[in-house]
C-alpha cells in the first residue's frame, strides 16, 4: 500500500470502479484509493480473486463491492457498473486493470491467443469506459487506463500484448478529447517493470533478473507503491488539469530498451 505521501482523506467521498481490482498491479492500486478514503468496486472475472481484497479493505475501514465480471462482455460490464452506482450513488472514479499476458513468438502465436489479449485488454477498456459514460458524465469524474511501455520500441514474445496496449493508448488519447467536453478526464499509467507482481515472476527469466535491473537508469525495479503512488496523483484534484496522458512508470527504463525477455 502507498504511504504517507498523500493526506489520507485525499479520495474522501469519492468512489472507484477498478477492474483487475483483486490482485497484483490494480489491486495495489484499489487498496491505495480505499486507504485514502475512497469506496470500493472491484471487479474480476474470477470471484476468488476478489474476496480476499474485499476482506482486506472491509478490515481496515474501507468499504468494498466485489462484482464477478468478465470484461469481454458488455453486457456484464453494464450491469457491473449499475450494481455499483446502485451501491454507492455514483462512480467518480473508473480504473481499467484487467490484462491478459503471457510469453509467446510470433510465428508460434495463434489467432486466437492474440485475440484473447486483445479483447481483455482494449475490447475491455473500450466496454467498461462505455458503460460507465452516463455515470461519469453525471460526476464528472475520470478514467484511469493501465496500460506498459512494450510497444514503445520493441518487445520480442509481446506481440499480442503490444498490440493490445497501443489500443488502450489511443482509447486514452481519443476519450479524453471527447469526453473531456462533458468533464471526465481520461489518463493512463504505463508501468514499466514492476518487481512485487506475479506478472514478473512469469515473465521475467530468473537468469536475466540482475541483467535487466543494470538496464534501468533509476537503479531499481518498479514496484506496486511506484504505481500507487502515480495513481493517486493522477485521480486527485492535484491534477485536475491532467487529461489524455499516459504517465510512465518505469524509472526510464523504456527510454534504454530495457526488455523482460
Amino acid at each position: 500500500m502507498a504511504g504517507k505521501v498523500f493526506a489520507d482523506d485525499i479520495l474522501q467521498g469519492k468512489v472507484a470502479f477498478v477492474t483487475g481490482g483483486g490482485t497484483g498491479i490494480t489491486g495495489g492500486v484499489a487498496r491505495a484509493f480505499a486507504a485514502h478514503g475512497a469506496k470500493l468496486a472491484i471487479v474480476s472475472r474470477k470471484e476468488e480473486n476478489l474476496i480476499p481484497q474485499k476482506q482486506y479493505i472491509e478490515e481496515n475501514g474501507g468499504e468494498c463491492l466485489a462484482i464477478a465480471a468478465d470484461v469481454r462482455f458488455y453486457d456484464g460490464i453494464e450491469n457491473a457498473i449499475k450494481q455499483a452506482a446502485d451501491k454507492f450513488g455514483k462512480i467518480d472514479i473508473v480504473v481499467n486493470g484487467a490484462a491478459g499476458n503471457f510469453l509467446c513468438a510470433a510465428d508460434q502465436l495463434s489467432a486466437n491467443g492474440f485475440g484473447t489479449v486483445v479483447d481483455i485488454d482494449t475490447k475491455g477498456t473500450f466496454n467498461v469506459c462505455r458503460a460507465a459514460f452516463e455515470t461519469l458524465k453525471e460526476s464528472k469524474g475520470q478514467i484511469l487506463n493501465i496500460s506498459a511501455t512494450l510497444h514503445y520500441l520493441a518487445t520480442p514474445m509481446q506481440i499480442h500484448v503490444s498490440a493490445a496496449k497501443a489500443g488502450v493508448d489511443a482509447i486514452t488519447r481519443n476519450l479524453s478529447v471527447e469526453w473531456g467536453l462533458h468533464g471526465i478526464r481520461v489518463n493512463g499509467i504505463a508501468p514499466g517493470p514492476i518487481e512485487d507482481t506475479e506478472g514478473m515472476k512469469r515473465l521475467l527469466m530468473p537468469e536475466l533478473k540482475e541483467k535487466t535491473m543494470r538496464k534501468i537508469p533509476a537503479g531499481r525495479f518498479g514496484r506496486i507503491e511506484d504505481v500507487e503512488n502515480a495513481a493517486l496523483f493522477l485521480v486527485s484534484d492535484a491534477a485536475s488539469y491532467i487529461n489524455g496522458v499516459t504517465l510512465v512508470v518505469d524509472g526510464g527504463s523504456w527510454l534504454l530498451g530495457t526488455s523482460l525477455t
